[in-house]
């Protein structure tokens, strides 16, 4: 028996929820053998598929179907997972400078410490050119 595309990538786990899943299908990040599917497309037990996420493209086989969401452990017996050696490589790459997003010093939004200081300084230093000034009027 045939499942609907949208149906078996949630079960699969691949998106979170159905919707998502089809919103995916929807804006052309799920494809076989070349073209974008519908939510509403069924798979079959031999399927090919390829799910964009981000800047990797992975490709997957159904080996069994399923419209019942899976624990994860149960997926490797319902779907194999052959994406190339590449792609794998670009989601490390991609993980990898992720994690080294490190902001400099000086660069970006200031932390709130930086803030804090920035108002400190500026504070002390309105407050004290406009308290000048205020006495040199009364004094006139």
């Amino acid at each position: 028996m045939p499942v609907r595309v949208d149906k078996y990538l949630f079960a699969m786990r691949l998106y979170k929820t159905r919707s998502i899943a089809a919103d995916a299908c929807k804006k052309g990040r799920v494809t076989q053998n070349g073209q974008t599917l519908k939510p509403s497309r069924t798979f079959s037990v031999g399927d090919k598929f390829s799910v964009r996420k981000g800047p990797v493209t992975f490709t997957y086989e159904v080996l069994q179907l399923s419209e019942n969401r899976l624990g994860a452990k149960l997926v490797p017996d319902y779907l194999r997972d052959i994406t190339s050696p590449e792609q794998k490589e670009l989601l490390e790459l991609a993980r990898l400078g992720a994690a080294s997003g490190q902001r400099d010093r000086g660069a970006g939004r200031p932390t709130k410490k930086d803030r804090r200081d920035i108002e400190t300084f500026v504070s002390e230093d309105w407050d004290e050119f406009f308290d000048d000034d205020d006495t040199d009027d009364t004094e006139q």
